[in-house]
């Protein structure tokens, strides 16, 4: 559930993790999951054909206007509700500024996001299935079912995105100064996900599993 800490602000949980403090509440456990997946559906594959900037910002008075029109048990529905739910998410998965706020990844609706490409890693991952690993590194790697391309920042953050639709993962490294150099610059989306049109061939290499399991198997 969503709650809200007077002097810190919204957090998940039952208590205030910076104080202790109870909250008053602001959304359930089952409000915030049906919430999350209409706002996914809005900011991320433009649903309803909700006004939105070039780079993804979606006025939240607009998208509570349009989810109380359709649904009459969400007349509770207020834009501090859709701000709660976006600032907590634990993923980094929204942004939010002044009284507008977007998705940072998963589109697919083709955006212009203007992402941060300061501080990226030297290296990222990409997961692949075994079977397409040897024409991957051969063509490079295109976005599939998104508008552009998902990079993990650790191998286990990739192993883990690819073991949600593979069975076998196999990763990818991509050299991210390469790959701009190419043309294709790398942005930071949230915690461990980074975005780019397109990554060619030359930048790829397959990517041994680490013998540290440290910060690479953060979860």
């Amino acid at each position: 559930m969503i709650n809200e800490c007077e002097e810190h602000g919204y957090y998940r949980d039952d208590f205030c993790p910076v104080c202790g403090e109870k909250g008053k509440f602001v959304m359930s456990d089952y409000e915030v999951e049906k919430m999350g997946r209409t706002l996914a559906a809005i900011l991320r594959h433009g649903k309803f054909d909700l006004e939105m900037s070039p780079q993804g910002f979606v006025d939240m008075r607009d998208i509570v206007d349009t989810v109380r029109g359709i649904n009459p048990r969400m007349k509770w529905l207020r834009p501090h509700h859709i701000e709660a739910l976006a600032l907590t998410d634990p993923k980094g998965r929204y942004q939010v500024v002044g009284h507008k706020v977007r998705a940072t990844y998963g589109h697919t609706v083709k955006l212009d996001l203007h992402l941060p490409t300061d501080d990226v890693p030297d290296h990222l991952y990409y997961p692949v299935s075994p079977d397409a690993e040897e024409i991957i590194m051969e063509t490079g790697i295109m976005p599939v079912d998104r508008a552009m391309v998902h990079l993990s920042g650790t191998y286990r953050d990739a192993v883990r995105a690819g073991s949600v639709r593979m069975d076998d993962v196999a990763v990818l490294d991509i050299d991210t100064k390469r790959c701009a150099d190419a043309g294709f610059p790398i942005g930071k989306a949230a915690r461990s996900v980074y975005l780019c049109d397109r990554v060619p061939p030359e930048c790829l290499s397959l990517a041994e599993e680490p013998e540290d399991k440290g910060d690479s198997y953060r979860w």
